[in-house]
């Protein structure tokens, strides 16, 4: 596998141009397209390519490759994800670029509850989330894949790049790891009214739905955050603290008597 481009337009062309196409080099038009489903690998993995673009700071190259995102879009079969990723398209085409850095700064990089980094809502700012964030590393070199460090491997649009390199089995398995974080992102996005909530509404529909359990985690993550740890209190201890009162200091022992030092003897 290939490590992650650099530039937006290296994916652009290298990867969403070439996914459009068939196994014979021939262009795949928009009817033939209707033909491949979501659960498709082909097309599958080109939705998550989308989603990771998407999801990317809008620099002047993204913004430049509006058109190319806007028509592999519309060239994809109609369903539920297609349509997120079309109302998604019309605003993000629309807008200045300037605006659009803007939101982006706002949205992702000023508000905590709509972060793009994975681990921070499962573990916050424990030791466990650097435990996390080495395990994902890990997963990535031993499918050969190379992030260039560019990024913590936890950022959203690396692990959906991950997801459409390595399918659907192994590739896609830390987006259902991180599927609560992913919905909080949602409302998060959905409580802002930012246009963003397409792009995870898409990213959600193409997991498993969403259970009871997942549903009151959300909820309760919502309402108390993520966890937190105070480093150096009790690291190994599962207990509480103690309440008042409860220490009892030990009495104090009697001193200790050493006898007396004497000259050693020199010779006589």
């Amino acid at each position: 596998m290939s490590p992650l481009p650099t530039t937006v337009p290296d994916i652009v062309r290298a990867r969403v141009r070439s996914a459009l196409r068939r196994p014979d080099g021939t262009a795949r038009s928009g009817r033939a397209a209707a033909s491949f489903g979501p659960r498709e690998p082909e097309t599958r993995a080109l939705l998550l390519r989308l989603l990771s673009l998407l999801l990317q700071y809008p620099d002047a190259a993204l913004t430049a490759a509006r058109p190319v995102l806007t028509a592999t879009v519309e060239a994809l079969p109609p369903s539920p994800v297609t349509e997120h990723l079309s109302t998604f398209t019309t605003w993000f085409t629309g807008q200045e670029p300037d605006a659009l850095e803007q939101h982006y700064v706002e949205t992702f990089d000023l508000r905590r509850r709509s972060g793009l980094y994975l681990t921070y809502y499962l573990h916050g700012d424990t030791r466990r989330r650097g435990m996390a964030l080495l395990t994902l590393a890990q997963r990535y070199r031993a499918t050969g894949w190379d992030t260039d460090g560019g990024e913590l491997p936890d950022h959203l649009p690396v692990v959906l790049e991950y997801a459409a390199l390595a399918g659907p089995r192994a590739g896609e398995a830390p987006l259902r790891l991180h599927r609560r974080g992913l919905e909080l992102i949602h409302h998060a996005l959905s409580d802002g009214g930012s246009p963003y909530r397409h792009v995870l509404a898409a990213l959600l529909t193409l997991l498993p739905p969403a259970t009871e359990a997942d549903r009151a985690a959300v909820a309760e993550l919502a309402a108390q955050g993520p966890p937190t740890e105070d480093v150096g209190l009790d690291p190994y201890g599962a207990g509480g603290f103690a309440p008042p009162g409860a220490f009892v200091p030990p009495e104090q022992a009697h001193p200790t008597l050493m006898p007396p030092l004497t000259p050693p003897e020199g010779p006589r």
